[in-house]
């Protein structure tokens, strides 16, 4: 399964989760793009909504903030922070292209989903919002292009159930992450285990997480016990308002610890087979210990164990192989401490 040129699983694929941190400004959407790609980002994400297709006036906020205005919508607060007009998206690709991050965002509508499959959209991000929504689940699906599919206050069942209708739909290449939809995600209801138990549960996909904690350090854990694909907000400033989203983000700097962390992890967590690595080969010779003559041995006598000790280097007979040696017959006189070889020795 692969995101533009990058195969996901194959190293860890980061993702920035922008949103609308821009702000409405396009401007600052190309600095959030630069920074991501500086800070090793595989991925920038947006958002593409309008309050009238998202959501029904006065539905109450579920965040908070300290710049909430008092008796404010959910509408109202995605009515005033709307995305960015489709007529700039072209150059955002463009820009990401240039930089060689991969341009992403989440569709909160059918027609949104089409315009950003039209565009060339590599890749589908499913909001927890919609991982019910199967209708459109099933829309999104029939692209068949990859899914990156959230699962925030969602049960098992409910996430089999999206995998089984995009699967049915004709589309095998989703990634679930594992999601807390509180914003910001306290460190005791992060679960990080839930990444094992849906590597279990769903083996033929790649697992990850839509990370909503504070910092750095739950999202680089994640990424160490198996999330194979890690979505995190960001913002080019925490300070900037507008947004309940840019003070719980990480910054480009903390963007840039996460990426260089992980990739850090990836050669900590190497193979998952056991072997003499290429690095051991050398010490592995003298390290290990090989049968060892604790006495002069005379030629004709057939070999005991009272004969026989174990030293360094392993260059000789391994000692495991001790009950093969026994009984044989020296072809040689053998000085005592002498590291013993099978060509010392008669066949059996």
């Amino acid at each position: 399964m692969k995101i533009g040129n990058k195969t996901i699983g194959e190293k860890t694929y980061v993702i920035a989760e922008f949103g609308v941190n821009h702000n409405g400004s396009i401007e600052r959407a190309k600095e959030g793009i630069r920074k991501a790609a500086e800070a090793g980002a595989d991925a920038i994400k947006f958002q593409t909504y309008t309050a009238d297709e998202l959501v029904v006036k006065g539905t109450p906020k579920f965040w908070e903030w300290e710049g909430d205005k008092q008796h404010e919508t959910q509408y109202d607060a995605y009515k005033a922070l709307k995305g960015l007009p489709y007529e700039a998206y072209p150059e955002l690709i463009k820009y990401c292209e240039e930089l060689g991050i991969e341009f992403l965002s989440t569709p909160f509508s059918f027609e949104a989903a089409k315009k950003l499959n039209d565009m060339g959209m590599k890749a589908f991000k499913i909001a927890s919002s919609d991982m019910s929504t199967l209708p459109f689940l099933e829309y999104v699906a029939r692209f068949g292009k990859p899914i990156i599919l959230s699962t925030g206050a969602s049960e098992l069942g409910e996430i089999k159930e999206a995998v089984r209708t995009i699967e049915r739909a004709g589309n095998d290449q989703i990634v679930i992450l594992h999601c807390n939809l509180c914003y910001p995600t306290k460190d005791s209801d992060a679960n990080l285990n839930v990444i094992q138990t849906l590597k279990k549960e769903f083996p033929w996909h790649p697992i990850g997480i839509s990370d909503h904690t504070l910092g750095v350090f739950p999202t680089v854990v994640a990424s160490a016990v198996g999330a194979v694909v890690i979505e995190k907000h960001y913002t080019v400033d925490k300070t900037l308002g507008e947004s309940a989203d840019h003070w719980l983000s990480v910054d480009p700097v903390e963007l840039k610890d996460i990426v260089d962390t992980v990739r850090k992890i990836e050669e900590l967590k190497g193979h998952n087979f056991r072997s003499v690595f290429p690095s051991e080969k050398e010490t592995r010779k003298y390290d290990k210990r090989s049968i060892v003559s604790a006495f002069d041995i005379k030629k004709g006598d057939e070999v005991t164990m009272e004969m026989l000790t174990y030293k360094r280097p392993g260059t000789g007979i391994a000692p495991r192989d001790y009950l093969k040696l026994l009984g044989r017959k020296a072809l040689q006189d053998i000085k005592e401490d002498t590291t013993l070889q099978w060509n010392l020795f008669q066949k059996k």
